[in-house]
Formats: C-alpha cells, sequence, structure tokens
C-alpha cells in the first residue's frame, strides 16, 4: 500500500532546518549513563493500538535497551495518554503508515482490532520493522498466508502475542506429551470461554477524539454504535471485526494443543461440530460451540467453550493424562508433576518472558518462541473450526494446500474482501 502524503512535511523540513543553527546538547541517557544503553544501542519502538491491551502489554517491551519513539491509535486521548505515560517525547499518530515512516523506529508493538492485524504487519514488514502482533494473528486464512510471506520476503523478525509459550507449565506440559510420558497421545481437549452478545444497539455520535474512519479501516462501513470502546463486548463479537472468542481466546490453547501434538506447522485434516449463535441484534459470532478436529496421525481434538470443559488443554494418553491451564497443572498420575525432562529428551522452545524473548530475537536475529509459521497455523485452526460451525457440515482440509477439499463455499470464506482503498 502506499502511504498517504504527510501533511506536515513542509512543517518538519523547517523545523530541522532551524534545528541545525541551535546549540546542541546531548544528555546523559542518550550516552549510556545512568544504567541505560547508548541511544544508539536501544532498539526504537513504536506501539500501533492503544486500548486496553495495548496498554496491558506496553510496559513488558520498556526498558534500559529500548526507546519509546513512537504512538499510534485513532483515539485521540489514547495517543495523548500513551504519549504522557512515556514521558510526553513520543510522536503521535491516528494513521499507522505515518509512524511506520519514523525513521528511528526498529520495530512494532502491534495491539490493534485483529481484522487490522493483516494489513499492519504486512505494511510494518515492508517498512523493515521487526512485529510483535496480538493474537489472534488475523481474521481469514488468507490474509495469515500473505503475513508469512510479508515476514519471510523482507526477513523480519516476528513475535505472536501468544504468551503462553513463555510460561512454564505450558511448556513443562507438552514436553511431558512429547517425551511419551502420558503413552501414546489420544484425544486433546481445549476449552476456553464463551462469546457473548449484546443484543441491539443503536447508533450513537462518533466522539471528537474518534478518527471512526480510520478505526473502521478494511472493515465494512456501519453507523458508529460504541463499538470501537474498550473492553466487551465492543468489537470481540461482531463477523465484522473477528469471528469471536472461538478464534480471539481459542488460538492461546489451540496452540498448546498444537505444541504437546509436534503439529505446529501443519493441523487437523477433518473438522465437524455445532455451535449457538446469536438470533438478532449487533453481534453475531458464535457464542458456544463443540468442534472436532481429526488430525493425520489420528489424535483428535475436541475444541469447546468452556461450558463443556474446564477452560485449559487437557492431554490424554493410553497411559495417563496432563491438563494445564493458567497459573495451574494437573496430571494422572500425578507423578507425571515431578517428573524431569532429561538431558536427552525433546526440550522445547525456552522463554520465560514474552516480550524480552522479542527484544533478544531482534538483536540475535534468531526465531522467536512463537514465530509467523506457527502462529498462522494455530490460528488457522480456530478460523476453519468458525467456518465449520457456519457451514454446518464436516468438512475435510488439505493443510499443505490450505484449501477445502469438500466444499467450494467453505473455500471461499477463507478469505474477505475489503473494504476501498484497502487492499493485501
Amino acid at each position: 500500500m502506499r502511504a498517504r502524503p504527510f501533511s506536515r512535511r513542509q512543517f518538519l523540513q523547517t523545523a530541522a532546518g532551524s534545528a541545525l543553527a541551535a546549540p546542541y546538547l546531548v544528555c546523559a541517557t542518550a550516552l549510556g549513563g545512568g544504567g541505560w544503553a547508548p541511544a544508539s544501542d536501544r532498539i526504537g519502538l513504536g506501539f500501533i493500538g492503544l486500548g486496553g491491551r495495548g496498554n496491558d502489554i506496553m510496559g513488558g517491551f520498556l526498558g534500559s535497551g529500548t526507546q519509546a519513539l513512537a504512538v499510534c491509535d485513532p483515539w485521540e486521548n489514547r495517543r495523548e495518554a500513551a504519549r504522557r505515560r512515556l514521558g510526553g517525547t513520543p510522536a503521535a499518530y491516528s494513521d499507522f503508515r505515518e509512524l511506520l515512516a519514523h525513521p528511528g523506529v526498529d520495530a512494532v508493538v502491534i495491539a490493534t482490532p485483529e481484522y487490522w492485524h493483516a494489513l499492519t504487519t504486512i505494511a510494518a514488514c515492508k517498512a523493515g520493522k521487526d512485529v510483535f502482533c496480538e493474537k489472534a494473528l488475523s481474521v481469514t486464512v488468507a490474509e495469515g498466508r500473505a503475513m508469512c510471506g510479508a515476514v519471510q520476503r523482507y526477513g523480519r523478525v516476528f513475535q505472536h502475542g501468544t504468551q503462553q509459550r513463555s510460561d512454564a507449565r505450558f511448556r513443562f506440559a507438552c514436553e511431558l506429551v512429547r517425551n511419551g510420558r502420558i503413552g501414546k497421545l489420544h484425544t486433546i481437549r481445549a476449552a476456553v470461554p464463551a462469546s457473548d452478545a449484546a443484543g441491539h444497539r443503536r447508533p450513537v455520535p462518533v466522539p471528537k477524539e474518534l478518527d471512526y474512519e480510520m478505526w473502521l479501516g478494511p472493515s465494512p462501513w456501519i453507523p458508529y454504535c460504541g463499538q470501537a470502546g474498550i473492553g466487551h463486548p465492543g468489537w470481540c463479537f461482531r463477523s465484522d471485526y473477528t469471528p469471536g472468542f472461538i478464534l480471539t481466546w481459542g488460538v492461546h490453547h489451540l496452540d498448546i494443543a498444537q505444541w504437546g501434538n509436534d503439529t505446529e506447522l501443519s493441523g487437523p485434516v477433518e473438522f465437524e461440530g455445532r455451535g449457538v449463535f446469536p438470533r438478532d441484534g449487533y453481534d453475531d459470532a458464535v457464542q458456544t460451540w463443540h468442534v472436532e478436529a481429526t488430525y493425520p496421525n489420528g489424535v483428535r481434538l475436541v475444541f469447546t467453550s468452556e461450558n463443556e470443559h474446564p477452560n485449559g488443554v487437557r492431554f490424554e494418553g493410553d497411559a495417563g493424562w496432563v491438563f494445564v491451564t493458567r497459573g495451574s497443572m494437573d496430571a494422572n498420575p500425578a507423578s507425571l508433576l515431578k517428573s524431569p525432562i532429561g538431558p536427552d529428551e525433546v526440550h522445547l522452545y525456552r522463554s520465560d518472558n514474552h516480550a524480552a524473548n522479542f527484544l533478544e530475537c531482534i538483536r540475535t536475529r534468531q526465531p522467536t518462541v512463537a514465530p509467523i509459521e506457527i502462529a498462522h497455523r494455530s490460528t488457522t485452526i480456530g478460523l476453519l473450526s468458525a467456518i465449520t460451525l457456519l457451514r454446518g457440515r464436516k468438512l475435510r482440509w488439505d493443510p499443505q494446500r490450505e484449501a477445502f477439499t469438500n466444499d467450494d463455499e467453505a473455500n471461499r470464506l477463507l478469505s474477505r474482501t475489503l473494504r476501498e482503498p484497502w487492499h493485501l
């Protein structure tokens, strides 16, 4: 995509010329004083998306080895709040393309609504920026594949916001499974919170602080109904923006299912299930669901909302099981929880801090714990589950071709039409 001309260009050129005539003072922190890395060694960061999630994760990227240079959000009040939090020095933009043109930004942290992830990530890669992108990766399989292509083509470091990969419990559970502690794996049960539905919404005036056209971006235009607010139900349960928690929340546990099953670069080949959708109103994402998927190795994935199973991931084998969720683990036999992983056994990628792992990999140019292809494959399972429920029939999937083999209509749901002038 082509960036719009900057309205402030002439001002910046004039300001730059004036700055050359003024005395130039260098502060101690720029030279590395006070425990700070010299400015030339710091990673320049830009933050795109400053709502609830963007603010939650921002602090993890701040420290002596980084410098926050720019923030971006279509909400003016969020931009200004972020600037104040960051000391008042970062540049602030409504349009992410202007942030990507900032020459000092080395990497971006993207925490926009999910329907923006593909466009912002691809543009960032083209601009030479490394990318941390919150979950879920994309809202269509086609967009996820395009993101993979951009990361690879432009040689960028990428980290997905599936923070459970940097949690010792989830890693240990997957190592137990991968090393045969529960015997032969036959079933994985993954459950996450159900989606909600807010009923009918009436149009309201667009807040003066919001650039609504920029917030909508590639999504269909509808009157403003408060969907750009922080929190749920916000935008989270309308298919214009996301398939709902079956994807937004689901990708976390589906990612762990893939990790434990050693299928991170592939996926199931059959899907079937049932779901309950809202009957009317603003929200249309599936509320509760039961999806069963089958892998080529015969392992069955049972993916549900937590009205059926506890929130978490349970790996079941012919010699026992292990259950893991945020903050706790359980197993049968219980002795599995004290079973050490030997030096010659499978040890999975160790990351104890998700943001720190991303920053370290920017410096080393090594893959992160949650790289783009793995992120895409985990996200794809959530997307295919939602499509299965919409089609109401068993679907067969080819992970190599990334296409359904028995339903042309389902294949049409693997991509979406973007609102002009946006395009991949």
